[in-house]
């Protein structure tokens, strides 16, 4: 497994289990078999509502000598109504609490917006609050100070563009570890990526495969189905893989770090087996023709009519 290396010599598996939209009871059997069948890197989130499920499947393959805690890289994610400095550690805690860990192995800024305390999702502008209320600034000096604790071993921050990441750099301390977003072949971000690079801020992909099972009132109407694109079902067929395995060895090739979620037990199996498909250069030119940026995530949720946010404040 190709890995991602920080400054201290730790190491992410650039393969994860996703967990976004696993249901309880779900999120608990697909860990369960992710790690029997050789992941070592879950990717969490407090709002998914799934941590103590993810935190018994772990307990269970700990005790049980399926792996050790140090050979299992989590991650897990800030919501946006614990923006407040006072509020980040309490957040973590929970966090913790759920997944019966003293620390994560990464912590992330979920979003660059902040909502107010106790909001879940926001049903109108009152839940919001300003940045200029609620810095980014401090919320990420609140994230230095876990990181300082001991409960987050490395911090980071999700669905943050070119312009919130240099912000970020130039306020605080510590660089950001990671930056997760939005990545697939209608939507390659090449700037991002680059900025990334330059600046030594790895970025892990979510949505890879398209993210076709989010809610409904998620989606557009005849929106692009990544999974059932014509390129990359060719290049499947010529590697004798699943559009799947393509779709996430794309990313692995980028030098990303990639978080398909399934809740299937054999597509989880399919999944991690990604990893052995080598891409050629042709079939990377080919995925580059693909680009439309195209985003399954809009942020339209955040941007609504009267918030303090813009989609310029989200994605530059």
């Amino acid at each position: 497994m190709k890995t991602i290396s920080f400054a201290n010599g730790d190491t992410m598996p650039m393969l994860g289990l996703g967990t976004w939209k696993s249901a309880p009871g779900d999120a608990y059997e697909a860990v369960k078999t992710a790690l029997q069948v050789g992941y070592r890197h879950i990717d969490c989130a407090l709002i998914y509502g799934n941590e103590p499920e993810v935190g018994n499947a772990l307990q269970e393959a700990l005790s049980d000598g399926v792996v050790s805690r140090d050979e299992v890289w989590i991650t897990s994610k800030l919501w946006n109504d614990a923006h407040a400095r006072e509020d980040v550690r309490p957040a973590l805690e929970q966090t913790l609490a759920g997944l019966q860990l003293e620390a994560v192995d990464l912590y992330l800024m979920h979003w660059p917006v902040a909502l107010t305390p106790g909001t879940t999702m926001p049903e109108g502008p009152d839940d919001f609050v300003s940045l200029d209320d609620v810095p980014l600034a401090e919320t990420w000096a609140a994230l230095e100070d876990v990181k300082k604790a001991g409960l987050a071993h490395h911090i980071g921050v999700s669905n943050f563009s070119v312009s919130t990441l240099q912000a970020l750099m130039d306020a605080g301390s510590v660089t950001p570890e990671i930056n997760q977003v939005e990545l697939h072949p209608y939507l390659q971000q090449p700037d991002l990526l680059s900025f990334a690079r330059e600046a030594g801020i790895p970025l892990t992909a979510y949505s890879p495969l398209g993210s076709k099972d989010r809610p409904d009132e998620m989606k557009a109407e005849d929106e692009p189905v990544l999974l059932e694109d014509p390129t990359i079902h060719a290049i499947a067929e010529r590697h004798d893989a699943s559009p799947a395995q393509v779709l996430i060895s794309w990313a692995i090739h980028r030098g990303t770090a990639v978080i398909p979620k399934s809740t299937t037990p054999a597509h989880i199996k399919e999944n991690l087996a990604a990893v052995d498909v080598t891409l050629t250069d042709e079939d990377m030119e080919a995925i580059a023709a693909l680009d439309r940026g195209r985003r399954y995530l809009s942020g339209d949720l955040w941007t609504a009519a009267g918030t303090p946010y813009t989609k310029a404040d989200l994605w530059g």
